[in-house]
């Protein structure tokens, strides 16, 4: 029996539309998911499992079913949801924003797996649907392709870790860019406890994480990383870096949730001095031919939706 056969099969008098996700594992990104409502007299050839099809063949065909589709739609969770919701719950979303955005309203809903999203609609479980159903098919190239798009913007944002090549999966390319620069604001934090037990790290503490972010912030953002947490007999810079030709002395301040004051007000003036002397004696050691500049980067863990952001100061020590 083809895919469509399977379709026709159902007896659905009415519309039927599958849907299925992408990025339900990887250890970065926001998860997708895609609602496809195939047209029976406009079949498209090749439909099948996202998964068993190369990546050219899964560009190829995602234009002509988002052309040939009855109606189609995509729906996001992003890294905050899944953070405060679980992978899980996150999927489920973006299953039923995927539905809601259809343009057509289906009588039967076919959803890849065992687990049941809440949707508000007539809907049937099919465990390996992408690869039974040509609506399921359909549903699962377009969330596997869109989300492949997204994080080609991902990797623009943070070069370092070379998203292209892996698509924010745990792969060991994946795991040596994270040794080497920690988190990113688009790592799923949950998702790597296993890693630092595996090194034997404890999981990073609010402040520590903060780092990371913002070390990861600031490469994406074209500086390089010359030092962290660099220490003085006068105390401790948590960044020092580049950018062009400033020499910028970066202090991260870190929000968690539930936290009122702005990261930047615990800067105190003393703590200004503080950092002032200890940029001092790092320039005696390193007489670097670069302008010095003090900024701060407040890191904010409760963002929009849970997402990470960063807000960067740059001359915040003007005043000292």
């Amino acid at each position: 029996m083809t895919l469509y056969e399977y379709d026709a099969s159902l007896g659905i008098e009415g519309v039927l539309c599958g849907v299925d996700e992408a990025g339900r594992g990887p250890l970065a990104g926001d998860v997708y998911a895609a609602a496809v409502i195939l047209d029976p007299d406009n079949p498209i050839d090749g439909l099948n499992d996202s998964k068993k099809l190369t990546e050219k063949k899964r560009e190829a065909l995602y234009p002509v079913i988002l052309e040939k589709a009855a109606a189609w739609s995509v729906g996001v969770a992003t890294v905050g949801e899944i953070e405060t919701y679980n992978i899980l719950q996150a999927t489920f979303l973006a299953m039923r924003r995927a539905v809601a955005g259809l343009a057509i309203q289906p009588n039967l809903v076919l959803v890849d797996g065992n687990r049941n999203p809440g949707l508000e609609l007539p809907t049937r479980l099919l465990v390996k649907g992408d690869g039974t159903s040509a609506s399921v098919a359909a549903a699962s190239i377009v969330a596997k392709v869109a989300r492949d798009h997204y994080m080609a913007e991902v990797a623009q944002a943070y070069p370092q870790y070379q998203f292209l090549r892996h698509k924010g999966d745990g792969t060991k390319l994946h795991y040596e860019m994270l040794d080497l620069y920690g988190e990113s604001p688009v790592h799923r934090h949950s998702f790597l406890k296993s890693y630092y037990r595996k090194k034997g790290e404890p999981v990073p503490t609010t402040g520590a994480r903060g780092e990371q972010l913002a070390a990861g912030y600031l490469t994406g953002q074209g500086c390089q990383i010359l030092e962290r947490n660099w220490h003085a007999a006068c105390g401790e810079l948590d960044l020092i870096v580049r950018q062009g030709e400033i020499l910028a002395f970066v202090e991260v301040k870190t929000r968690g949730p539930g936290m009122i004051a702005t990261p930047a007000e615990a800067v105190t003036f003393a703590k200004r001095q503080r950092l002032v002397a200890a940029a001092e004696s790092y320039l005696m050691q390193n007489p670097l031919q670069l302008q010095p500049r003090f900024d701060i980067l407040e890191v904010y863990l409760d963002g929009d939706g849970g997402f990470p952001r960063a807000n960067w100061l740059q001359n915040a020590f003007d005043a000292v």
